[in-house]
């Protein structure tokens, strides 16, 4: 697997010089109450998103973030969490968890509230965390898991679900691109350690994270992010990448399949009180409930005239039903 050797020299690299750009971050930066960020974590902010959700850390849980990069993220998750070992950020290079470190102290310069034992660095790979079973409430990696290839990238998920708590919430943010990559270009390892060769479709992107066992996803985000254009690389058309940010919760897997939330909404507006199908979905007139694609699907085959089934918005927020 030399293309992880790539990725490892690359952010290496990273982390003793920093790389402003290297990824494209796409969502603002958190602004919160009390939170001063310092420079050189912004600088070092190598994601395509965010995977900070204040709804997902109530109750200060234990959370894991794999791929520190500078530690922006864990310094905004300890924001919730501020409790010694509550954050557990986990990176295969010695340079970048040293670089967190460094950054962690100015942190604590700049933020009363904030100690760097809130956070536990460790060694190792996302392949084989160093995280014992069902032990933490959120796991989270930003950028990172389009960078393997699919094998790992399956194995990477299984890991997240070993850790996870039942319920818990696996937060992502990914590249993900519709049209096909070039095979040359899917192929170039420093492209892909870049976080743009790897990009696949959201539907095969989902389809990994439901296939190891997540039974509810949500699609939280879906955003413009980088072009690959002809004048810059080695390819016929423009090809358009972009991030998405999604949820994948450990529950139990439904027996018709995965519930997958991508922004689409049921109304109803006919005559009757409500409407129920039936299958724990009940509708009241004028308002708007989100549903799962699946139930969507289901609304949308009743061919009736009084129901609305709204196209997917790629922005889901919680609430509705499944």
């Amino acid at each position: 697997m030399s293309y992880l050797k790539t990725t490892e020299d690359v952010y290496r690299k990273a982390a003793l010089e920093p790389e402003v750009g290297l990824c494209c971050t796409t969502t603002p930066v958190w602004q919160l109450p009390g939170l001063d960020i310092p420079p050189r974590m912004l600088e070092m902010n190598y994601g395509c998103g965010s995977t900070i959700h204040p709804r997902d850390l109530v109750n200060e849980p234990t959370v894991l973030y794999v791929g520190v990069g500078g530690g922006m993220e864990l310094l905004q998750f300890a924001y919730f969490s501020r409790r010694p070992g509550a954050i557990i950020g986990v990176d295969v290079v010695d340079e970048m968890l040293d670089a967190c470190r460094a950054n962690f102290a100015e942190a604590e310069k700049r933020n009363p509230w904030f100690r760097s034992e809130f956070v536990a660095l460790r060694k190792g790979d996302a392949l084989h965390l160093p995280v014992a079973d069902a032990s933490v409430d959120v796991a989270a990696q930003n950028c990172l898991f389009n960078i393997f290839k699919e094998r790992e990238l399956r194995r990477a998920l299984e890991e997240m679900y070993r850790v996870l708590k039942p319920h818990g919430r696996l937060v992502m943010s990914d590249p993900i691109c519709e049209q096909p990559m070039p095979d040359h270009i899917r192929a170039d390892e420093r492209l892909r350690a870049l976080c743009l060769s790897g990009a696949m479709p959201l539907r095969d992107y989902l389809a990994l994270i439901t296939d190891v066992g997540f039974g509810t996803v949500e699609v939280r985000a879906r955003r413009p992010y980088r072009v690959l254009s002809p004048n810059r690389y080695e390819v016929d058309e423009l090809i358009y990448i972009e991030s998405v940010e999604v949820a994948a919760i450990k529950d139990p897997m439904p027996a018709d399949g995965p519930c997958i939330f991508t922004g689409r909404t049921a109304i109803y507006f006919g005559d009757e009180p409500f409407f129920d199908d039936g299958k724990g979905h009940v509708l009241v007139p004028d308002q708007p409930l989100a549903v799962c694609d699946k139930t969507a699907a289901a609304l949308e085959a009743l061919g009736r005239d009084d129901i609305l089934v709204t196209p997917s918005t790629w922005f889901y927020d919680g609430g509705g039903c499944c």
